[in-house]
Parts: structure tokens; C-alpha cells; sequence
């Protein structure tokens, strides 16, 4: 054996990291082999990022019109509520970071999972009888989003499908296609406030399923689903022995007509991850702070699912810690007055801009029950000078500096959605300009003139 070999090999069942001969006399066939390779530049982007699409940045950067000059942008395409400044969070919350950060207690690692005492605390906030939590059953996330990847990730492979919304929030589908999983799409129905097709949702399982997604209360129609009707969709998902990954950041923000029911609260029966966060309720997205619930009582998921989402959490080592210091606060010193505050504004506001638009012919909104949207359908027919919903709302933001998004975005063409958080004033502004617009648009269509006349 030549005493200058340097050895580097696979051992028992430990992955080989490096495995090459290196002869410093130059014998080496491996070594002969890297000098004849013609070295070149040839980088390319992985399969992922190539399967990575989100279908809003793709229509939104596609638009070339530019807003009219002479009037005012008013933006009611935007999911943030705190882009206007109208809705700040609670002094309560702010308070809680302060002190957190004055602690100089969260400047560290923690687990990657989200330290104990604030799993604690969400699993507290959150336990009932119905569902009971512990702080082994939650896994704090990197907002929401970060929450509904993990799910999917733990839940999936690449060829099996889930079954998702339309219309429904768009990165389900961008987040499930980058790993490869199949997005089959079930109906909502505008004329029962966005129920699901049931019929239709259980014709889609097969074999390969995975995965329900149930996003309540909803983005984007601002719709609220009733008791009854979660248990249909459980009885759905507990027949075809398929789990449920439940968004509900929405969660407790419904009008006061209606209520939240949480749907793990409903089932002891389906395996329910819950995804949830800070963004929406307490009006602070951009603090990036999620979670998971996992319900399971009966130890359907076991020790593999949770084990595996530990797994996956390691890869970016949890959400800011400074957020994890200032939840207990958070969850517990925020006044029950900051969370009615809201909910009358977004109620009011939704009911101006649903009554402002019902009354513009070609135009039918949906009223919403929840959430910070509403759902608008185009008749189409009466705009005949427009192919569909994308270039309606690109010649409004044209003509009247009104930017809604096309409900294409969300599988579900022909309509647009309106974010209702604006300013009161700005909301009026936009329905009055939006009036105008199709009124100037609008036809009858052929064979409704005597209706047109009325």
C-alpha cells in the first residue's frame, strides 16, 4: 500500500461526505480524472426555484398600465393592514417587544421548535376542552406562511396531491408545486357565501391525497364558515381518512353576526394541523410570528409527524426570538377593546364599500362575514370591451388610480377582490371612482334593453 494514499470512506451507516484517493505522487486515477475536466462556468438554477411560481407577482408585474396622474393611487390589492397607518396594533403589544428587548433576555438561540415557555403560552391561549393543547403540540414558525410550508412538507411527497381552495390564498399552490406535490382545486360557492362543494371536494380524492386544506375564516372572500358546515367537511375528511391542515390567521375575525368555530374543536376524530400567528389579529405581519397546533387525539399523526416537523423547523432554527420573549404579554395583557376596535372598523368598512357597490349595475359583491376582504363578480357580458377580470382591473388602475387585485390570482377568473382595512374616507374615494368607471364601461347586453331602459 502506497504510504502517501490518503483515505476518505464510507464507514458503517454514517453518510459519506468525502470519498477520493489522493496520490501525492500523481498515480491517482480520481486524480487524473479531475485534471482532465475541462473546467467551465455552468451554474443553473435547482429544479425548485424553476418550479417556484406565485401567481399574484406574476399577473401584478405583468400589468403595464400606469395610474392616472391626475388622481391619487389608492392601493385596495394589498393584504397588510398596516400599510395605511390606520389600524396601529395595541400599545399593549409594542409594550411587550420593548420589554423584551430592554431584557436583554431573547438575544440568543433557542430551540428550534420556539422556546418552552412561550410554546406554553400559545398552547394555554389556545387549550379548551374540546381541544385540548400542550406545549409539546405547538411549534412556533417564521409567520404563517413558514407554518403552512412545514405542514405541507411533513405531510407530502413529491407526485401526491392535496387538495386546496379556489378561490384560495395563492401560496398553497406555489409552496406545494416548488416540492413537487400535485394542487387539486375544490369549488367555494358564491351563492352559499363561499361554501365548499362538497361533492365536488370528495370526487377529487384519490389514492394520492394527502392533504385537505381548509382556510377559515377566508382569504380572499372574507367568508366565515358555520358549525354545520365544519362538520360536513370533517365528516368528508374523516370517511376518506384524509387529514386537515386548518388555516385560521383569521381566526376570531369575524363580524358580529357571525362565529369562529375552530375546527379541531369539532373533530376528535381527523388529525388536524392548525396554522395561526400574530399578522392579522394583532396587526403586526411583519413580525413574522406563527404556529402550528397539532390535534391528534387520536394519535393518528404519532411520534412521525411530530418528529418530522421538528426536523423540518431545524432548517432555519425558529422565529425571532425577541417576538417568542414578548408572546406571553402579547397573549395575555391585550385588551379585549383592541380586538372589538377592529372588528367594528373592518365591519363598517365592508358594509359600505358591499352597499357602495351592490348598487353599481354589472357588478355583484359577495358580503363578507370575516376577515379583511370582499369578493366582487364581473358580469362580464355587460363589459364586453374587456376579455376577463385581468383587463378590467388593469384599465380601472389606468382611468382611476384603483388597484384591485384580479380574482385570476386566486383560480377563480371574473372576479376581483377588495382589501377592506383602507381608511374610511379612502374606501368611499375608490367605490365613488369604481362607479364611475363602470358606468362609463358598462352595456347592455344584447336582448336586455328593455331592462337597461328601467
Amino acid at each position: 500500500i502506497d504510504p502517501y494514499v490518503i483515505q476518505m470512506q464510507d464507514h458503517g451507516s454514517l453518510p459519506s461526505v468525502l470519498d477520493v484517493h489522493v496520490n501525492v505522487t500523481g498515480r491517482s486515477s480520481v486524480l487524473r480524472k479531475v485534471k482532465s475536466r475541462k473546467a467551465r462556468w455552468s451554474v443553473r438554477p435547482s429544479e425548485m426555484s424553476n418550479k417556484t411560481f406565485n401567481p399574484i407577482r406574476a399577473i401584478v408585474d405583468n400589468m403595464k398600465v400606469k395610474p392616472n396622474p391626475n388622481k391619487t393611487m389608492i392601493a385596495l390589492s394589498i393584504g397588510d393592514p398596516t400599510v395605511f397607518g390606520n389600524l396601529p396594533t395595541d400599545p399593549e403589544v409594542t409594550q411587550a417587544m420593548k420589554d423584551a428587548l430592554d431584557s436583554g433576555k431573547f438575544n440568543g438561540y433557542v430551540p428550534s421548535i420556539g422556546c418552552l415557555s412561550s410554546r406554553e403560552e400559545v398552547a394555554s391561549y389556545y387549550h379548551c376542552p374540546e381541544a385540548p393543547l400542550e406545549a409539546k403540540d405547538v411549534i412556533l414558525t417564521s409567520g404563517c406562511s413558514q407554518a403552512i410550508e412545514l405542514c405541507l412538507a411533513v405531510l407530502a411527497n413529491p407526485g401526491q396531491n392535496i387538495l386546496v381552495p379556489r378561490p384560495g390564498f395563492s401560496l398553497y399552490r406555489t409552496l406545494a408545486e416548488s416540492m413537487g406535490i400535485e394542487v387539486k382545486l375544490y369549488n367555494l360557492l358564491p351563492e352559499k357565501n363561499w361554501e365548499i362543494d362538497l361533492k365536488q371536494l370528495e370526487s377529487l380524492i384519490d389514492e394520492k391525497t394527502v392533504c385537505l386544506i381548509v382556510n377559515n375564516p377566508s382569504n380572499p372572500c372574507g367568508s366565515v364558515f358555520s358549525r354545520r358546515h365544519l362538520q360536513k367537511i370533517l365528516a368528508v375528511a374523516a370517511r376518506q381518512c384524509v387529514p386537515i391542515l386548518a388555516d385560521e390567521i383569521y381566526g376570531d375575525m369575524v363580524f358580529s353576526d357571525s362565529k369562529f368555530e375552530p375546527l379541531a374543536t369539532l373533530s376528535s376524530n381527523v388529525p388536524i394541523l392548525s396554522c395561526g400567528g400574530l399578522a392579522k389579529r394583532w396587526l403586526v405581519p411583519g413580525w413574522r410570528m406563527g404556529w402550528i397546533l397539532i390535534h391528534d387525539r387520536r394519535d393518528i399523526f404519532g411520534n412521525e409527524i411530530r418528529d418530522g416537523l421538528v426536523k423540518l423547523s431545524q432548517r432555519i432554527l425558529g422565529p425571532c426570538t425577541l417576538v417568542q420573549g414578548a408572546l406571553k404579554s402579547i397573549l395575555c395583557r391585550t385588551p379585549q377593546e383592541f380586538y372589538h376596535n377592529t372588528l367594528s372598523f373592518l365591519k363598517s368598512n365592508a358594509d359600505l364599500c358591499f352597499g357602495a357597490l351592490a348598487a353599481i349595475p354589472g357588478l355583484r359583491p359577495i358580503r363578507p362575514s370575516g376577515a379583511m376582504y370582499l369578493m366582487v363578480g364581473i358580469e362580464m357580458e355587460h363589459f364586453p370591451e374587456f376579455e376577463n377580470d385581468v383587463e378590467f382591473t388593469e384599465q380601472l388602475v389606468a382611468e382611476q388610480s384603483v388597484h384591485c387585485l384580479p380574482a385570476t390570482c386566486f383560480e377563480y377568473p371574473n372576479f376581483f377582490r377588495v382589501v377592506i382595512t383602507v381608511p374610511e374616507v379612502m374606501m368611499l374615494e375608490a367605490c365613488s371612482r369604481i362607479q364611475e368607471f363602470c358606468e362609463q364601461h358598462y352595456h347592455c347586453a344584447e336582448g336586455s334593453q328593455e331592462e337597461c331602459d328601467k
